[in-house]
């Protein structure tokens, strides 16, 4: 099992940033890759960036070059650098932990973190 907390969600204008943090803790240990997704209301969640527990990254096309995923491992922490915000990045922010259990995976998940971007 593990634990999930955003932070550093809030209002920006267009062409702001935000630095999003997600602190795990629990079975830190198990975890396969950690990530961030969003919804706007009446959408779907999508992912925006993952990280694999090699470091590998991957991000949705709308989001590329301008947000960048890392990790500090000994912090357990990873964050979500938003730079050029733009209004279509309004949406609350989840992260996601993906963990490896004896029967599957499962998939954990923060409360979310409002991110509104807007003149």
């Amino acid at each position: 099992q593990v634990q999930l907390v955003e932070s550093g969600g809030g209002l920006v204008q267009p062409g702001g940033s935000l630095r999003l943090s997600c602190a795990a803790s629990g079975s830190i240990l198990s975890i396969l890759h950690m990530g961030w997704y969003r919804q706007a209301p009446g959408k779907q969640r999508e992912p925006v960036a993952f990280i694999s527990s090699g470091g590998t990254t991957n991000y949705v096309d709308s989001v590329k070059g301008r947000f960048t995923i890392s990790r500090d491992i000994a912090k357990n922490t990873v964050y979500l650098q938003m730079n050029s915000l733009k209004p279509e990045d309004t949406a609350v922010y989840y992260c996601n932990a993906r963990t490896v259990l004896r029967t599957g995976t499962l998939d954990n998940w923060g409360q979310g973190t409002q991110v509104t971007v807007s003149s």
